[in-house]
Order: structure tokens, then sequence, then C-alpha cells
């Protein structure tokens, strides 16, 4: 008896020692396991605070690109409100010239376009019960005198002499045909004219010149307002 228990007694001695040992190799992989956990979910948090990071990193640049084109956007929008404003107070002052000073615009204007000096000119309905006959008559007399033969100034001093260099200017236009018509029809624009030659229009209305204008300086004219 004593003999069995002896060996009871070891088999249990010889149990509890591989039961401790089982026990201690399933702790330490509990704590490697728990280890290998704990460095997995730290990659994991620091790969998506990484990630969060670079996600508010790139809304932050694709705000910031969109706030400085919307800037931009207004920056140009408010120049050119004010070069059209600039413009747009060119053509009042055109509009609204003393009379002799607008006469004598129109009147060059006309004598530039002209070619054949046989146009028609169309005006506004204000300006052609305004100034329109003497538009006409101011481009006439300048086309006249020059194709017409100057007379001595001794001459012209006289009466007889005024007669004859009258006589000269209207034979001269009788000749060569210079002598532009004020047209019966009128066009809805602010200033200048319209002139016609068969088919042919040339239009000097003042609102298309500001306009060719603006399209010609509107860089020269902001590099001005805007320098910096």
């Amino acid at each position: 008896m004593e003999g069995i228990e002896k060996i009871t007694a070891k088999l249990e001695q010889d149990a509890q020692a591989e039961i401790g040992r089982l026990m201690a190799e399933a702790d330490q992989k509990i704590q490697a396991i728990r280890a290998n956990a704990a460095a997995q979910a730290q990659q994991e948090a620091n790969e998506i605070v990484e990630k969060g990071r670079m996600a508010a990193s790139e809304r932050l640049e694709r705000l910031s690109s969109a706030s400085q084109m919307e800037r931009r956007k207004l920056e140009l929008a408010a120049k050119q409100e004010v070069l059209g404003e600039a413009f747009a107070l060119a053509l009042e002052k055109l509009c609204t010239l003393p009379e002799k000073d607008y006469i004598d615009l129109l009147t060059k204007l006309a004598l530039e376009a002209s070619s054949s000096g046989k146009e028609q000119l169309i005006f506004s309905q204000k300006d052609r019960n305004t100034v329109g006959k003497q538009v006409v008559m101011a481009v006439n007399d300048a086309l006249i005198k020059e194709r017409a033969p100057s007379l001595p100034p001794e001459v012209t001093k006289s009466r007889v002499g005024t007669l004859m260099d009258k006589l000269v200017h209207n034979t001269t236009a009788i000749v060569t045909g210079a002598g532009l018509t004020l047209s019966e029809q009128t066009r809805d624009i602010r200033g200048g004219f319209i002139m016609v030659d068969g088919d042919v229009e040339i239009n000097c209305a003042f609102e298309t010149l500001v306009r060719l204008q603006r399209e010609g300086m509107e860089k020269k004219v902001a590099d001005t307002l805007f320098q910096s």
C-alpha cells in the first residue's frame, strides 16, 4: 500500500508540475497575444490618425485652393465692374459734349470714315433734329476745301474775291460730286452716326467706338487702375 501511495503521489506531483508548466506556457502565449494585439491596435490607430491627418490636410488644401480661386474671381469681377464704369463714363462724356465740340468731333469722324464723299449719315432721332444738318454741312465744306484750288489770300480779301472763292468751291462740289447727305432714317444709338454707302455701313456709333476702344485698351487701362 505504501508503494501505491508513493506512486500515486508521484503521479499527482508530476501532473501538478505539468499543469503548472502548461499554465505558464498558456500565460506566456496570452501575454504575447496581448502584446501583439496592443501593438497591432496601436499600429492601426496610428494609421487611422495618419490617414485622418492626411485627409484633413488634403481637405484644407482643397478649401484653401477654392478660397483663393473664389477670391480671384471676386477681384476680377470687381476690376471688370470698375473698368465698365470707367468706359461707361467715357461714353457718357462723349454723348454730353458741348454742342460745338460735339459737332466738331462728329465732323472729324465723318471725314476719316468717308471714302467717296457721297455717303449718307444716319443719326439718332435726337441728333438728327439738333446737329445732323450742321455736321453734314461741315463735312461737305471740309471735303470741298480739300479738293478745291486755293485762291491767294490777297484775292479773297475783297468782296469780289470772296464771291470768286465761293464760286470755285461750288464748282468743285459739282464737278467732284462731294456731298454727304442727311439720311431720313434714324437709329437707336446714343451718339455718333452710321455712315451708309450703298450696301456698306460704317458703324461710328459712340457705343461701338467705346466698345472697340475697350477691347484694345482694356489691359492698359487695367494696369493703370490696378497697378500695385
